[in-house]
């Protein structure tokens, strides 16, 4: 397979993410943002599966990254595949500093019958989230007037 072409990066584009392809899988671009209003940046295939019902499939993306320190990387559902049926269970999954494997795409599909990933379909987004320092610690919460119940408690 050829050189594939990433964007040219953002002026002022601040903290980098160091990302590593994969010998062993298809050359694809560095996740990028579709447009400049984007929030997270796409992540791409690097394998073609078939996505069936009630079953989860960790799809490759070729990727390793180390996110910025004082940051975090999560990956997040595409909104577009999931209007087809195709959800990503444990999201947003967080992709902590210290982890150095290939980022995988846990992906299922809500429907009978199957749905088909090529190399190279946006399968997820990236997010680079500011990592708060803290510590918890034991005192006493007080109980809020205004908020009882939660799960949906306060109307649809």
């Amino acid at each position: 397979m050829g050189r594939v072409a990433s964007p040219p990066p953002l002026a002022n584009s601040g903290k980098r993410v160091i990302v590593e392809r994969l010998a062993d899988a298809p050359l694809q671009p560095l996740p990028h943002r579709a447009t400049s209003g984007s929030a997270c940046f796409d992540l791409r295939a690097a394998e073609a599966v078939a996505l069936r019902r009630g079953r989860v499939v960790l799809v490759r993306t070729g990727l390793r990254m180390t996110a910025p320190k004082g940051t975090f990387l999560e990956v997040r559902p595409r909104s577009g595949l999931a209007t087809k049926g195709v959800i990503m269970v444990n999201a947003p999954g967080t992709i902590d500093r210290d982890y150095s494997g290939e980022v995988r795409v846990p992906l299922s599909f809500l429907f009978p019958g199957s749905y088909r990933i090529s190399v190279g379909d946006r399968i997820g987004q990236i997010r680079v989230v500011l990592d708060h320092p803290a510590r918890f610690v034991l005192g006493r919460v007080r109980a809020s007037d205004s908020r009882r119940g939660g799960f949906g408690s306060t109307g649809r």
